[in-house]
């Protein structure tokens, strides 16, 4: 169903662990010439490396999505590398826990700066390589966190969510005349390294909230990104998918069977 992502140029930010990762192997294993971008050098050509070991063409690049100049590097260097870009997987997120009470200006700055901000800026710097494409497209990761559900401690996270969701509908309509679509995946609980950092305990609770009785996996996720950038979904865009394995159904415990 993906064969067209072979030989497609295509760019994933917060591409070297969790699900990021996951959807960078995910193209490179359709053929697809894959960028991973962000923060950690050390992860980032780990995950290259690992990418490229298993027949796969990656590379890392080293970028801060909050920065609107490192965006706009990390696109030029794309192109560079690959001649263009046609994907445009906007990934990278931070989820710091910190209530409203002892929220900081730093922490709030922190997690807009990279979760929203970082995604119009990755957006912006792309533009013109998506609209050369003739097939260019943006999957965003957001999350049911924000837009869906909420979750204690991560009022600025679910906020950062939220709007990048107000940003890919009014963003569809500006990319459309040049054939470019922008959707977003919404992840439930997914198992990575992120999610194990929060403890057995709350995968277990997670778990049982969700109707299929499981927590998702990256490879979940990435299909659901690979289906959007296909050309199969090309006339798809401003639209939105929920992954949580029903999680959002019920209205509470009591609902599960």
């Amino acid at each position: 169903m993906f064969s067209s992502m072979k030989g497609r140029s295509v760019l994933v930010t917060g591409g070297s662990k969790g699900i990021g990762k996951g959807i960078a192997a995910a193209f490179a294993a359709e053929g697809a010439q894959v960028v991973i971008a962000g923060r950690d050098r050390q992860a980032g050509e780990s995950t290259a490396s690992e990418l490229a070991a298993a027949g796969g063409n990656a590379r890392y690049i080293q970028a801060d999505v909050a920065k609107s100049e490192d965006c706009a590097q990390m696109v030029a260097a794309t192109i560079e590398r690959n001649g263009g870009l046609d994907v445009l997987c906007c990934n990278a997120g931070v989820f710091p826990a910190a209530s409203l009470a002892e929220m900081t200006p730093g922490q709030l700055d922190e997690v807009l700066g990279i979760n929203l901000k970082g995604t119009v800026f990755a957006v912006q710097a792309a533009l013109d390589a998506l609209g050369r494409s003739g097939h260019g497209r943006v999957v965003v990761t957001s999350s049911i966190t924000g837009p869906v559900t909420g979750y204690a401690g991560w009022a600025h996270y679910g906020a950062s969510k939220a709007g990048q969701l107000g940003f890919i509908r009014s963003a569809a309509l500006e990319l459309a005349p040049a054939g470019v679509t922008i959707n977003a995946v919404m992840p439930g609980n997914i198992i990575t390294e992120g999610l194990a950092d929060l403890g057995e305990e709350y995968e277990q609770t997670m778990a049982a909230s969700i109707p299929l009785k499981r927590l998702g996996s990256v490879a979940d996720i990435a299909s659901a990104v690979l289906f959007f950038a296909s050309e199969q979904a090309g006339y798809i865009t401003g639209q939105t998918l929920i992954i949580d394995g029903g999680q959002t159904i019920p209205e509470s415990l009591e609902a599960m069977v």
